[in-house]
């Protein structure tokens, strides 16, 4: 039809399809009533987006003028907010647990801490754990986190580890952390009701007590070793293999049974008792408590620094 109007000089009004008007490519003839002209793209584009440019800066106007008003609610609500929501409160639902840590996570923009005691973590908790990170490392979040040395061993928290740090993820280990921690924005925490995480958690959001727990995890994160999965040299990391033994041979010292060192350290009963074998043979041990003295008095936690 455009073309027609361009060989013909114009074209009756009732046949012109309503996207030529709208784009400005026919006008009315006002000579002519009934009859419709063309006109050039480039006439046509200016006059239809020069129109629509006004309209788009307007909104743009618009957009900005209701973001100046709502950002100046925005303090008001958190404050609010955190006046409404308890300090504490304990959740001991699996299915509760989950839905508050999604939620956290999930809301977290800045900085995301988590301590994560007790050696290799299961399967099926580290594929519900690394959707949940990826996200939010997709979303420009700064996260660290802490293990125990133990899990070097551990095939499916070091594939774990391994993802994670591709995506920017920090990750290190020392000998024992002593309790399981999530801080999100230091803003709201959670920790384990008991040794036993199966008990529930406990979230927290006393700006007290949560700067408080960001505050350990900082001093705890300045003791630990940067763990790197992609490097073959990385399970035999000798500041890694060092802190373990001297960790154990502490706790031989201070009369620690086999079950108390394993639990403590999140690794089996069967290799706490294989180190401790090594350095009874090693210093020609006949007992546990001949040992203990013999540690103490053998040097070998002169270095320790403790």
């Amino acid at each position: 039809m455009y073309g027609t109007a361009l060989r013909e000089g114009r074209v009756p009004g009732d046949e012109v399809p309503r996207c030529l008007t709208e784009l400005g490519l026919v006008v009315a003839d006002a000579d002519l009533p009934g009859w419709c002209l063309p006109v050039a793209p480039d006439a046509a584009r200016f006059a239809v987006l020069s129109t629509m440019e006004d309209r788009l800066a307007e909104q743009r106007r618009a957009l900005r003028s209701a973001s100046a008003r709502l950002t100046a609610f925005e303090s008001l609500y958190a404050r609010e907010q955190r006046s409404a929501l308890p300090a504490l409160v304990r959740l001991t639902e699996k299915a509760v647990i989950s839905a508050a840590l999604e939620a956290a996570v999930g809301d977290c923009r800045h900085e995301l801490l988590t301590a994560q005691p007790g050696g290799g973590r299961a399967e099926a908790t580290l594929r519900e754990a690394l959707g949940r990170d990826l996200r939010a490392l997709r979303r420009g979040v700064r996260q660290r986190t802490l293990y125990q040395h133990t899990v070097h061993a551990h095939r499916p928290t070091m594939a774990y580890i391994e993802r994670v740090t591709e995506a920017g993820a920090e990750v290190r280990t020392l000998a024992e952390v002593v309790e399981r921690l999530i801080v999100c924005d230091r803003s709201v925490a959670f920790v384990a009701l008991s040794r036993d995480s199966a008990d529930g958690a406990l979230q927290i959001r006393d700006p007290a007590l949560v700067r408080f727990l960001a505050r350990v995890f900082e001093q705890t994160w300045e003791r630990s070793t940067p763990v790197h999965p992609a490097d073959p040299a990385e399970r035999r990391n000798p500041a890694v293999v060092s802190d373990l033994q001297q960790t154990i041979l502490r706790a031989v010292v201070a009369g620690e049974t086999d079950d108390s060192i394993a639990r403590r350290l999140g690794m089996s009963r069967r290799s706490v008792a294989e180190h401790i074998r090594k350095v009874s043979l090693r210093l020609g041990s006949g007992s546990r408590a001949q040992l203990g003295y013999l540690v103490a008095t053998s040097g070998l936690l002169e270095d320790d620094g403790r």
